[in-house]
């Protein structure tokens, strides 16, 4: 089974840029697909950026395109999502999620498409 641990959330003024690393162990991570989720106080958790399998193919929302990168190195178990021009509604716990993909290029956007989750690492943007 998968364990997932998020790192590198902490506090940055507006504008300012992170960059979160999500540890996988238990196994490879070769063939899952992968999947970064926010969570802001009392608001529902929201899809924020996913990486296939293979690396290949990346999918962002529209309001974090240009801002947010997902990225993945499978020789370190490791992906990462770089947050540039960080903005106070940016503020949110962030999840990391895994899912086993027989699809070398498949980018899942849902949380009910992914079975293994991360402790979430928080964020916090100030104005």
């Amino acid at each position: 089974q998968v364990q997932l641990v998020e790192s590198g959330g902490g506090s940055v003024q507006a504008g300012g840029s992170l960059s979160l690393s999500c540890a996988a162990s238990g196994g490879t991570t070769r063939t899952y697909a992968m999947g970064w989720f926010r969570q802001a106080p009392g608001k529902e958790r929201e899809f924020v950026a996913a990486i296939s399998r293979s690396g290949l193919t990346t999918y962002t929302p529209d309001s974090m395109k240009g801002r947010f990168t997902i990225s993945r190195d499978h020789a370190k178990n490791t992906v990462y999502l770089q947050m540039n021009s960080l903005k106070p509604e940016d503020t949110a716990v962030y999840y990391c999620a895994a899912t086993n993909s027989a699809d070398l290029f498949r980018t899942p956007r849902e949380q009910n498409e992914y079975d293994y989750w991360g402790q979430g690492t928080q964020v916090t943007v100030s104005s």
